[in-house]
């Protein structure tokens, strides 16, 4: 890939960036840290590789992708709103009581939101049944799911990633959020899923481990997953909670509050 096109996808992720801050200042509420930890991967995503029209979100050959950890909803809308789904200014009404765009995902009023989530464990079980729909219609789309690494902690999680393996779901890419916090603390400390790459490859899962901020990485993570044949993917991305905002990198405490006007300032000026 051409440096050029890394740097404008590296300027893309910092708008994105901006987006969720702005989005959580505005009606001070929200999860920024998680947010800003998978907006190098979504920026990917929605800007590079995933096959969409934002002119017709439901478009039928469209790739899919389930935000299962639906409280990073400000990192997705970020990217719907850059892309084209709806005005950025819209960010700022984000959790509004009036507002479309709610504290998580909502696919029947949102634009290019493609599952409901929220509920934490349970997006894998949806994206297993996107992707055999699409073995089933015989459509080559493709269908991305985005964990938390705290998230993966919830049973339902294997017991979608057992089905996935026995359906073969070579057109499933499932992604790691892997920045090693969650709302209680670190994941050693709550409940420890590590080591996350051989557990997966123990539910038949081919695994790709990746810097989450390394746009190259990324890029290259998701290339070799379209090679995968006759089993899923699981590209397990190591992350920084609260990335690009320095007094909020690797601090627990900013999983789910919102900056006040001081600290929203800063972190826009981190951005510029």
């Amino acid at each position: 890939m051409k440096i050029t096109q890394i740097e404008e996808l590296e300027k893309k992720a910092k708008q994105v960036r901006k987006g969720i801050i702005e989005a959580v200042y505005s009606n001070k509420s929200g999860h920024p840290g998680g947010s800003l930890s998978i907006a190098d991967i979504l920026t990917v995503l929605y800007f590079y590789e995933m096959k969409i029209d934002e002119k017709n979100p439901k478009w039928e050959e469209r790739d899919r992708l389930v935000l299962s950890k639906g409280h990073c909803a400000p990192a997705l809308y970020s990217c719907l709103a850059n892309r084209g789904f709806f005005p950025i200014e819209d960010l700022k009404t984000f959790r509004n009581i009036n507002s479309y765009l709610q504290g998580h995902p909502d696919m029947k009023k949102i634009p290019g939101v493609d599952m409901t989530t929220g509920s934490l464990g349970q997006g894998l079980s949806a994206a297993n049944g996107m992707a055999i729909s699409a073995k089933l219609d015989q459509k080559d789309y493709r269908v991305y799911c985005i964990l938390g690494d705290g998230e993966i902690e919830e049973g339902q999680i294997w017991e979608a990633a057992m089905a996935a393996n026995k359906y073969k779901l070579d057109n499933l890419c499932v992604i790691v959020d892997n920045n090693n916090l969650q709302i209680d603390g670190t994941i050693e400390e709550v409940m420890s899923s590590y080591p996350i790459d051989e557990k997966f490859e123990s539910f038949g899962f081919q695994v790709i481990n990746i810097d989450g901020h390394n746009i190259q990485e990324i890029i290259d993570g998701l290339e070799v997953a379209k090679t995968v044949k006759g089993k899923p993917t699981c590209i397990i991305a190591k992350t920084i909670k609260g990335k690009g905002v320095p007094f909020m990198e690797n601090q627990v405490g900013w999983h789910g509050k919102a900056p006040n006007e001081e600290q929203y300032n800063e972190a826009m000026k981190c951005l510029e």
